[in-house]
């Protein structure tokens, strides 16, 4: 069921892809609680913005700290907050990471844009 997301202000088609979406039992640093994640989005069905934050935040127990850098994800039809981009992904490189102690954010990852279920809604079929 490809492109069967819509934004639940405005009832826009997001076209999100469902090849795209990572399982639910992905693990991700950042969490997955109440959310779907895609590897890729259409660009031209949203905009971003940056986000710099310098207070405590705490995601899950691995994923806490002071300060947070992510980009938000608006519906460019209505402007509502649909979810976050985060650099939390699959590794981008094949590298073994830093002195080979496994995967970690010292190296380049992949994004994940994140999208809370409550910001989506289906289509209604007839």
């Amino acid at each position: 069921m490809a492109n069967c997301y819509r934004c639940k202000g405005c009832d826009a088609d997001l076209n999100l892809q469902s090849e795209q979406l990572f399982p639910p039992d992905f693990y991700f640093e950042a969490g997955n609680k109440n959310t779907l994640s895609f590897s890729g989005v259409d660009l031209s069905r949203f905009r971003f913005e940056k986000e710099d934050r310098f207070m405590p935040f705490f995601e899950t127990v691995n994923y806490w700290g002071i300060h947070r850098n992510r980009t938000k994800i608006k519906c460019n039809s209505c402007g509502k907050l649909v979810g976050y981009v985060y650099d939390d992904g699959p590794p981008a490189t094949n590298s073994m990471g830093q002195c080979g102690f496994g995967p970690s954010q010292a190296i380049p990852r992949n994004p994940r844009y994140r999208f809370k279920t409550k910001a989506l809604a289906l289509p209604l079929w007839k």
